[in-house]
């Protein structure tokens, strides 16, 4: 069993009469790859920063190994943190930057040597030592921002938005690049990100947040296949979401059609919301379908496209690599394991 590293217990934080931390409770293992995914504000950076030791909580505990560290200052953490301005100095080389940590804990020159060497390695800089750092490009920046952190060999490594200054195409390859060295190091990476593609791409566990508190935690396939509400739902790629009524075990009734689905346990009758992913549609001739509708809008997204089409006086996500002109009619099938069920939400 993967013991835990990190836990924060009843973690609350506040910033005048603003609540930005509500009770929160989240343990994370060693030598995962955990990221705090959410919208602006939901409180997963404060989250970070209290980790760190940048913040303090107004309630509840931080614990390391089994040891509280809520009065600890950053320098005595066993973690790095490497921000989104990755605080490079301007006026170091490549190797005085990622030594400079080295140089601060007195360590003597041929162990320092031989460290920088193996993160110019890991983060495939080799042959960089001299370049000044204004030099760089954002993704070798970031590189070294990385190499700095980890050089320090911390036990957790916290990363706040650090790919969000660069442009798609390299946000893309760190991420693959970052993933590798995470699983290579095996140390504990805690990443922050608004970017859901980012998170699903990366992580071993996600937490998803909202307004100071955890909505969804779990894999990247347990948050896309089966959110647990509408706004996990909604935050994570694109969704039909639907109100609904669960008749029976295994039998679930919306848009005024009983559907065979493979969820169980609810009340008779219960009233829940409906969750079908708009890759999960099947396009049928008309007359063949379980509902059928009209397409209104067809727009290409470059590996699909995505259609609009009207049931009734509902309006369905459809993505397909095929398209049907705009006025046509259409059937939609969904299977039963296409269909997810939440729970309503209470007020």
């Amino acid at each position: 069993m993967v013991e835990d590293i990190i836990k924060l217990q009843g973690i609350s934080k506040a910033y005048d009469d603003n609540k930005v931390l509500d009770n929160l409770y989240l343990d994370i293992k060693k030598n995962e790859f955990l990221t705090l995914l959410g919208p602006s504000g939901c409180g997963k950076t404060t989250t970070l920063k209290i980790i760190a030791g940048f913040e303090y909580a107004d309630e509840g505990k931080v614990l390391f190994e089994g040891k509280e560290m809520n009065n600890l200052p950053p320098y005595e953490r066993q973690v790095n943190t490497v921000f989104q301005k990755y605080a490079l100095f301007p006026h170091m080389n490549v190797y005085e930057n990622i030594a400079f940590g080295l140089k601060i804990k007195k360590m003597n020159k041929n162990e320092i040597d031989k460290k920088v060497k193996e993160m110019l390695k890991l983060v495939a800089l080799e042959g960089f030592e001299k370049r000044k750092v204004d030099s760089l490009s954002g993704g070798q920046q970031q590189r070294i921002a990385i190499a700095r952190a980890l050089v320090n060999e911390p036990k957790v490594l916290l990363l706040d938005e650090p790919l969000g200054a660069l442009d798609l195409k390299l946000r893309k390859e760190m991420q693959i690049e970052l993933k590798k060295m995470q699983q290579k190091l095996g140390i504990t990476f805690i990443f922050v990100t608004h970017d859901q593609e980012e998170a699903l791409t990366m992580s071993d566990t996600i937490i998803v947040m909202n307004k100071g508190e955890i909505q969804q935690m779990g894999t990247p396939e347990d948050i896309y296949n089966e959110p647990q509400n509408s706004f996990v739902a909604k935050f994570i790629g694109e969704s039909n979401i639907f109100d609904g009524k669960m008749l029976e075990d295994f039998k679930v009734e919306f848009c005024n059609k009983t559907f065979d689905c493979v969820d169980k346990g609810f009340e008779k009758d219960e009233e829940i919301e409906v969750v079908i992913r708009p890759e999960d549609i099947k396009m049928v001739k008309p007359e063949e379908g379980m509902l059928k509708g009209k397409v209104i809008s067809a727009v290409f997204k470059g590996v699909h496209y995505e259609m609009e089409v009207k049931e009734n006086d509902r309006v369905w996500l459809l993505h397909n690599t095929k398209m049907v002109e705009v006025e046509s009619e259409l059937g939609m099938d969904i299977y039963p394991e296409d269909i997810h069920i939440m729970r309503k939400e209470r007020d």
